[in-house]
Parts: C-alpha cells; sequence; structure tokens
C-alpha cells in the first residue's frame, strides 16, 4: 500500500487574462502507477504537465509530491521539480555529439563504469543501441524522441511527464517501444504521466485515465471502465468511431464492433461503403436519418439492405 504521491488539488491556470486553460483539475497518483491524460488537441494536456513540472504559476490550487509543494517560476530561479523529468514534443538535445554522449551527460556524478552500464541499458529500453555513437544531428524526428526519454530516464526521475511520447515515431518502432518503456518504468517503480490521444499509450499501459474537456476533468477512472461505459460520445470518440443511435427513445453509444448483421431486427439499415481495414471491414451504412458503421469479415454491395443488431451489451 503507497500513500498518494502526487496531488493535483483543484488547479486553475489561465495566461494573461484569457479565458482559463485548466479549471479545478483535481487528481492523485500513487508512486509507480502510469496516468494517461486524453482530451482533443487544446483542451489542455500539455499544460497540466507543464504546470505539474513547475513550469506554469497556477492562478488556483497546489500541487504535491509526497510532503512537498510544486511551485511555479514565481519560486524558482531554475523553473522545474528535480525529482522530474518532463519531455516535450521539442527535444532539447545536443545535435553536435553521439546519441550515448547525450544520455551520459546526466549521468556524470556516477562513476564512469556504472554511468556507461547505464547509458547501455537505456539505449536498450529505447532500441537505438545500434546509433550509440552517431551524431544526434543525423537522427530523424522519431529517433530524437526515443533519445530525449532516455536522457530523461538516465538520473531516475520518480515522476516522468511525456507529452505525445510517440508522435513522431513509426507504427512498426511504437508498439515494441512501448512495451519495453512502460515495462522499465513498472520495473524501477517510476510513477509516469502521458498526455496523448492515442488510444493505444491508453488502453494498454495506464493504470488509470483521465479526460479533459473545454479545460476541465471531465472523467478520471481506470481505462478499462471509460472505454466500456463511456459518458458521452466525446469520450467514445477518443478510442474509436463511435455510432450515438438513437432507438426507442434511447440514446445508444456503440463502437463498430459492437454491431452485427443478423436475419431480422429493429435496424433496417442501407449500405453506403465498405472500407478495407486489414483484418476486417468497416461497413458504413444508413439507417433513418443516421450514418452508422459497423464491423464485418467482408465487404457488403452497395444499397443492400440489411438488419443489424447490437452484439454486445450496451
Amino acid at each position: 500500500y503507497f500513500c498518494d504521491m502526487l496531488k493535483v488539488n483543484s488547479i486553475s491556470l489561465k495566461y494573461h487574462q484569457k479565458k482559463p486553460v485548466l479549471e479545478g483539475v483535481s487528481f492523485s497518483l500513487p508512486q509507480g502507477e502510469h496516468l494517461c491524460i486524453m482530451g482533443e488537441s487544446g483542451c489542455g494536456k500539455s499544460t497540466l504537465l507543464k504546470a505539474i513540472y513547475g513550469l506554469l504559476d497556477l492562478n488556483k490550487g497546489e500541487i504535491f509530491w509526497k510532503e512537498e509543494q510544486v511551485l511555479g517560476p514565481k519560486h524558482h530561479l531554475v523553473p522545474g521539480f528535480e525529482k522530474f523529468k518532463y519531455v516535450a514534443q521539442d527535444f532539447d538535445l545536443m545535435p553536435f555529439v553521439s546519441v550515448a554522449e547525450n544520455i551520459q551527460k546526466f549521468l556524470s556524478r556516477f562513476y564512469l563504469e556504472e554511468s556507461k552500464k547505464r547509458t547501455k541499458e537505456l539505449l536498450e529500453v529505447i532500441e537505438m543501441t545500434p546509433f550509440a555513437n552517431t551524431k544526434v544531428k543525423h537522427l530523424s524526428g522519431g529517433q530524437k524522441q526515443r533519445v530525449a526519454i532516455a536522457r530523461a530516464l538516465a538520473k531516475e526521475p520518480e515522476l516522468l511527464l511525456l507529452d505525445e511520447p510517440f508522435g513522431q515515431i513509426d507504427n512498426f518502432k511504437k508498439n515494441s517501444l512501448r512495451r519495453n518503456l512502460f515495462s522499465y518504468l513498472k520495473e524501477k517503480k517510476i510513477s509516469c504521466i502521458v498526455a496523448t490521444h492515442d488510444k493505444n499509450d491508453a488502453l494498454s499501459f495506464a493504470d488509470t485515465l483521465i479526460v479533459i474537456k473545454n479545460n476541465k476533468l471531465l472523467v478520471n477512472d481506470s481505462p478499462k471502465e471509460i472505454y466500456s461505459n463511456p459518458k458521452e460520445k466525446y469520450i467514445a470518440a477518443l478510442f474509436d468511431d463511435v455510432n450515438q443511435i438513437n432507438l426507442n427513445n434511447n440514446t445508444l453509444l456503440l463502437y463498430p464492433h459492437q454491431l452485427k448483421v443478423v436475419e431480422k431486427s429493429d435496424i433496417l439499415a442501407t449500405v453506403l461503403n465498405s472500407y478495407f481495414k486489414g483484418s476486417y471491414w468497416l461497413i458504413e451504412v444508413q439507417f433513418e436519418s443516421q450514418k452508422v458503421f459497423f464491423t464485418h469479415s467482408l465487404p457488403i454491395k452497395k444499397k443492400t439492405k440489411i438488419y443489424l443488431e447490437i452484439s454486445v451489451k450496451a
């Protein structure tokens, strides 16, 4: 049992008297847990990370790590809380030295052997061992992103803050990198907060998920609970195409995989399009005045009339 390490108490923040960028946001995070922040672009995700790291002064509320208050730039010559590391979307790397040196720069206080060992370990976590001696300026955006993550981990922070950490990384690299990184953090009991709009960051790796809409916290729960019982369309749409179907005076939110073709039902629809998605087809149909999407193993001819039913409990 851990007491909550991070406490964010009703924080509000606005830039230059404009409307708030964050309003009344509260949550806590136990040690070693991973939290994901999701929401549309501009909802306040990045601002929240910066506030937690101590880069912004709050208008209201307070942030604590254990017993210590995290304060903004007004209180510190060099802003940023020393027990945290923050990887922004622009990576502040040293372009003219190698990948290994970028990581080692933060380990100079350790013994040399220890520092080499840590660098090797971190290169493996980010899958960049072959590039250890490559100068950073020759790397792609995605590779730089990985070096920035390794560099943030070099000193084993107590909390790692990541802003769209896999945004520039190719899909085939992204999956194994994510698995590597999050298992490494769990093993080292490093708490982590990820701001993302990629559902795969949230569903597979977060212990807790918070969704922000219009600068306010909308939900705070386990990813499974939020995905399975979305409170509103905005939330469901963060994970998948979502159908909002009006049926017998009820409004239902359904993902495409929750509908299937049957011989007879209340939902009679006309096929508009079939989109190939690799392991399945996404079928677009017209039902009354609504467009509805469902998944199917084969394409269906345009204008075909079909019946649909809900295949899992809505």
